[in-house]
């Protein structure tokens, strides 16, 4: 094991990493508080700054996927698709059987440049989350207790809100609404084939509203859907924590496009589109799984610098202070400062495991419940 593969696999390294992470963050969600006073005054101003604000803190997980683990993200699309990419608004539908599955997205939006913009329609759970729910506030996120009966109004105000975004947005849809586990699949596919679906082999069974309602309200502000179905090389399943181990991946990403004027203006038939889609995403992993590779031309857009440089300007910034600081507190020799100071530093570990945790599997989720039946 070379001395770069040894410091990622240390915990001490992991910890100045998260410190940089959630000092930054907290310092960037400060700014974005003040940037509020520019909103009654030019509010596509504001846009603008807290989009370069997000991007500061977002690209930072980034750099861990591209630079860090050296994680490898291959496009299979057509030119023309790839032509369009950060050049227009669009809705991206991503399937959602990874705990990385949105961090590949991210690295695609940021060599796109389009991550300080991007938008994803997030359980309101994620809003009181520190620093991820903060951003996603002043970034004017769509947030849902997914209850349609309760969502319905405040979904469609922030979706209209969106319709003069400054900014080309990629426009995040779960329409799965969870990530795949096996008795999350087996529930789901009760719930089909009581309905009369088809069942399907590698993805829960849509929620149409979400995906309905972003339609109809991001019309003629959205040119197309971006469908994307994305899987690992050698059947991996990779986790945030083996990427901060430095562990390396490749993941695949099909990337199909459809402009949104081919997509039915009518709820039932929009619905019934997504559906056909999803069996077409489960024809597309089948066919992974038995060749290693998805049809259409291979792309491999070139990671950028700015993700790198703009962590090693945070950590230069808050590295240096908190190691004069340490080195002053057990210079000191207080035992009362060096157990404030060791306290702090369990506790920074804890926030940043915690944070982590926030994108695992949610064990308590309803899926396929009967409230569920009656919705969908």
């Amino acid at each position: 094991m070379g001395f770069i593969a040894f410091l990622k696999t240390q915990f001490i390294v992991h910890l100045l990493i998260g410190f940089v992470f959630v000092v930054s963050g907290l310092i960037i969600n400060f700014i974005q508080l003040c940037t509020l006073v520019l909103w009654p005054i030019n509010k596509q101003f504001y846009r603008r700054v807290n989009c370069r604000l997000a991007y500061s803190l977002w690209s930072q997980l980034v750099m861990l996927l591209e630079w860090w683990s050296g994680t490898e993200c291959t496009l299979f699309s057509d030119q023309a698709t790839v032509n369009t990419f950060g050049k227009e608004h669009v809705i991206i539908i991503l399937n959602h059987n990874f705990e990385i599955d949105f961090l590949c997205g991210w690295t695609m939006t940021e060599r796109f440049g389009v991550l300080g913009s991007s938008k994803v329609l997030a359980k309101r759970e994620l809003l009181y989350v520190p620093l991820i729910g903060w951003t996603w506030y002043f970034l004017e996120i769509v947030f849902c207790k997914r209850k349609w009966e309760e969502d319905r109004d405040t979904v469609i105000e922030g979706l209209k809100r969106l319709s003069d975004y400054p900014e080309y947005m990629w426009f995040l849809l779960y329409c799965e609404g969870t990530r795949f586990t096996e008795t999350k699949h087996r529930i789901s596919m009760e719930v089909a084939e009581s309905k009369g679906l088809p069942k399907l082999k590698y993805h829960l069974l849509p929620r149409t509203k979400g995906f309905t309602t972003a339609v109809q309200c991001l019309r003629g502000t959205v040119s197309a859907v971006y469908d994307v179905t994305l899987n690992f090389r050698g059947n991996k399943n990779p986790s945030l924590l083996g990427i901060l181990y430095g562990k390396k991946y490749e993941a695949d990403m099909c990337v199909r496009r459809f402009p949104l004027e081919d997509i039915p203006q009518d709820e039932k038939e929009a619905a019934n589109w997504l559906h056909k889609l999803y069996q077409e995403k489960d024809a597309l992993q089948e066919m992974y799984n038995q060749e290693g590779i998805f049809p259409g031309q291979q792309f491999k857009p070139p990671r950028r610098p700015w993700t790198l440089l703009n962590f090693l300007f945070w950590a230069t910034i808050l590295l240096s202070p908190l190691f004069t600081f340490g080195f002053g507190v057990f210079a000191s020799g207080s035992p009362l400062l060096i157990l404030a100071f060791l306290g702090f530093v369990g506790a920074a570990s804890f926030g940043v495991r915690r944070l982590i945790g926030v994108t695992e599997i949610e064990k308590g989720s309803s899926y396929g419940n009967q409230e569920f039946k009656k919705k969908e």
